[in-house]
């Protein structure tokens, strides 16, 4: 018997404060992205999470 697959997590660390360009200094999504996330599937929450390690590396911030 298989199990329904996890929905994609929210890459929320509890450090919410967006910066000068509405990007969460904690997760590195944007406020839009926080705001739609729940009504995302998980292929777009899987884009967003993706975007968020790119200006992670380009910020020089650990996820």
């Amino acid at each position: 018997m298989s199990r329904a697959p996890r929905p994609v997590a929210s890459p929320c660390v509890n450090i919410c404060a967006l910066d000068d360009e509405d990007i969460c200094i904690g997760c590195q999504r944007s406020a839009g992205e926080i705001s739609r996330w729940s009504r995302m599937d998980d292929g777009e929450r899987r884009q967003v999470l993706a975007r968020c390690h790119e200006r992670a590396r380009a910020r020089g911030v650990l996820l």
